[in-house]
């Protein structure tokens, strides 16, 4: 407690506590809000504080010996506000140092009359300027060609814009004058952007534009297109998707399409060893054929009669002879009608012996 009154009772103390960091880098206001109009308050104040007698030239500019802020003017139309113009004002911004960047607007009347019809109003494009990080203030309704009123009014130092001669139709360049004067200071226009190669993109596709506005809710009406014809972009826009899914689905599945192959081939291994433990020449199926053939032969081939004792040695030679292990496999069919035949045969001759 005793700490706190001795600040309170120290302005020092408070000032030093108050005081932002040394090395706290400033805020420019440009970043934290939009670029004042010309006739707002900041503007006005900021106009008045600049002393229009030093005359500031390019020379002085370059080499960075001007008494004040740079005044430099740049102007457009900046309809569809692009990177292409955003990187022209910064190119303004950055031409000397401590500049500060008045940025015109030319007017929907002015520009329909003298360039055609623009996609955004001019309130809407004062906006877009005033929002861009590098413009300090914004002029609306600004004119066409600079004259001595206009630059005095603003206390205009100097004016940039890319070096070709803007003539729109009249046949002489609006800078004319400036360059004379040494007032100008060229910038780099940037290839390959414009607001005119938007509209260009947006009326080649504009089916497309037309279905993606109404998928989103626009109807016909808003978007001026017939009854017929929104029928028929809307089954466009439902095939065009159907078109898109097949083509993902294609494209996953050549994507998954290595893993298929390779799973497929680990289980057609798989089957295949599979099937000749089953059914191949040593398999499982082959063993128990073999077996059932040899008891279904054993079956259908019992073993032959037993020897008979007491007969001569050529009938027991001959009837040995025609015997048969038990353990052996039996004769084959024609062997053994063979054999009963010869049994036959000697029992016939014994018994004509006996008569005798």
């Amino acid at each position: 407690m005793a700490h706190t009154t001795t600040l309170l009772e120290s302005p020092t103390s408070i000032r030093a506590v108050l005081k932002p960091p040394k090395n706290k880098t400033p805020v420019l206001p440009s970043i934290c809000k939009p670029a004042p109009f010309s006739d707002e308050a900041d503007a006005i104040l900021e106009r008045e504080r600049c002393d229009y007698t030093l005359k500031i030239s390019v020379a002085m500019a370059k080499a960075g010996t001007a008494p004040r802020p740079i005044r430099v003017y740049a102007d457009g139309i900046y309809d569809l506000f692009h990177q292409g113009h955003a990187r022209q004002l910064m190119q303004a911004k950055s031409l000397f140092n401590n500049v500060y960047l008045i940025v015109g607007v030319c007017s929907d009347e002015l520009t329909h009359a003298r360039k055609g019809k623009t996609v955004m109003s001019d309130a809407e494009r004062y906006e877009a300027v005033r929002h861009c990080r590098y413009v300090d203030e914004v002029v609306r309704d600004a004119p066409w060609e600079l004259d001595d009123d206009f630059l005095s009014e603003h206390k205009i130092d100097l004016v940039a814009h890319d070096e070709e001669p803007y003539t729109t139709g009249s046949g002489d360049d609006v800078y004319r004058h400036l360059k004379e004067k040494g007032m100008f200071v060229a910038t780099e226009r940037t290839e390959g952007v414009s607001t005119s190669d938007i509209v260009a993109r947006i009326v080649k596709d504009y089916d497309m534009y037309v279905r993606r506005n109404l998928a989103r809710g626009y109807s016909a009406k808003d978007l001026n297109v017939s009854f017929l014809r929104e029928k028929k972009l809307m089954i466009q826009e439902k095939v065009d998707k159907l078109k898109d899914k097949s083509k993902r689905m294609f494209e996953t599945i050549d994507e998954r399409k290595s893993d298929i192959i390779c799973k497929w081939e680990e289980k057609s291994r798989d089957f295949i060893d599979a099937f000749l433990l089953l059914f191949g020449r040593e398999g499982r199926l082959h063993h128990m054929f073999n077996e059932s053939k040899g008891r279904l032969m054993h079956a259908l081939s019992p073993p032959v009669s037993p020897r008979r004792e007491g007969r001569e040695g050529s009938t027991s030679s001959s009837s040995s002879s025609l015997d048969f292990d038990e353990t052996s496999s039996p004769p084959p069919k024609a062997a053994r009608y063979e054999s009963r035949s010869r049994r036959r045969s000697l029992s016939r001759d014994c018994s004509d012996e006996e008569d005798n």
